[in-house]
């Protein structure tokens, strides 16, 4: 009897976090494909919004993610802390399936091109709502 688990698969699941919103990536070795919540990237509306989650892909340049594919888990939030959550969470996983499978220097070089742009990208904005107070004029 043959086992076909000769080849672990690689993979990475990481967290993106904006106010209430989370997004979960899972990324693994595959042809480049990109789901948010089951369906492809293309058909998220408005386009604002789906320019803000492809962000992080613009900027490394596709070639980096033409190797991966990943799905994206949202929930919590409204629209736009969900947006920031995704491509939160699609920056950090790029980072840490080029840390455990490529090499520690182009790992470095997406760290340093994604903080040069925006630091939100791989480090969660900690700020939440605070309860209104009650009373006043």
């Amino acid at each position: 009897r043959t086992s076909n688990m000769a080849t672990p698969l690689q993979s990475v699941q990481v967290f993106g976090r904006k106010k209430t919103a989370t997004a979960v990536c899972y990324c693994k070795e595959g042809k480049g494909l990109l789901k948010v919540n089951g369906s492809p990237v293309d058909h998220l509306n408005p386009i604002m919004l789906r320019e803000k989650i492809m962000e992080p892909i613009i900027l490394l340049g596709a070639d980096r993610f033409n190797h991966v594919d990943m799905r994206v888990r949202v929930k919590g939030g409204g629209h736009m802390s969900q947006v920031y959550a995704i491509r939160q969470a699609i920056a950090k996983a790029i980072v840490a399936y080029y840390q455990k499978y490529v090499d520690e220097a182009s790992k470095a070089e997406i760290k340093r091109i994604l903080v040069s742009y925006d630091r939100t990208l791989l480090v969660a904005d900690p700020r939440r709502m605070e309860p209104k107070k009650f009373g006043g004029p």
